[in-house]
């Protein structure tokens, strides 16, 4: 078994960190690679005023 490897991206908003994770994604196609995005916990607020 291979060992695991653990890429960490950070950066402010707009920064590209979404583009570079796709591309790292895509450059291992054929090894398994679960991604983890932390923008996944924002709650829907799709539904409100950009007032509110």
């Amino acid at each position: 078994m291979k060992k695991p490897i653990l890429i960490g991206i950070t950066g402010g908003t707009g920064s590209g960190k979404s583009s570079i994770a796709d591309a790292i994604y895509s450059s291992f196609s054929n090894e398994c690679i679960a991604m983890i995005q932390q923008d996944m916990y924002y709650k829907d607020q799709s539904h409100l005023t950009m007032d509110e």
